[in-house]
């Protein structure tokens, strides 16, 4: 016969397991979803030292895989990334990590390789350079980084 708390601790692994069983997610998005479970704080506390445990939960190698997974599908840029992980509760020094895995050189030639895939021509005047500028801003790059994207298409393509 199990004791009341321990039912409680099963109840919340359950429901994290559930939770964790369609994607990987972080910490804070199963503290939240069990607590809006209404899920006992120190039960909560429980359930995810216990998923760390097993392995289940990993901020580390989620912001890892994360930022790895938008830089290849999606040519986001490091600041798209960081905003969409401390969102989603990873810690900046988590975040850091994950996004130090690239070196400023790697992300100037991501920034160019996304100006290949959508400008097939260097942008020739300044109205073209701007699209070009906005489009890497939007994907998440460094403004100053995208700049040098620009000018480098630029001079590759002349």
């Amino acid at each position: 016969m199990t004791s009341p708390s321990e039912e409680r601790l099963q109840h919340a692994l359950d429901a994290g397991y559930r939770f964790l069983g369609r994607r990987d997610r972080t910490v804070a998005e199963v503290r939240e979803r069990l607590e809006a479970e209404e899920v006992e704080a120190e039960v909560v506390d429980e359930a995810i030292a216990e998923l760390s445990r097993q392995g289940y939960l990993d901020d580390a190698r989620y912001a890892r895989r994360f930022a790895e997974d938008r830089r290849t599908i999606d040519a986001w840029g490091a600041e798209r990334i960081e905003r969409r992980l401390l969102a989603v509760g990873v810690e900046p020094a988590l975040v850091a990590a994950a996004l130090g895995e690239r070196g400023a050189a790697e992300e100037l030639e991501a920034a160019i390789a996304v100006l290949r895939r959508r400008f097939p021509h260097a942008p020739a005047d300044d109205r073209g350079r701007d699209r070009a500028l906005g489009l890497l801003v939007r994907k998440g790059y460094d403004l100053d980084l995208a700049y040098d994207a620009v000018r480098a298409y630029g001079r590759d393509a002349a």
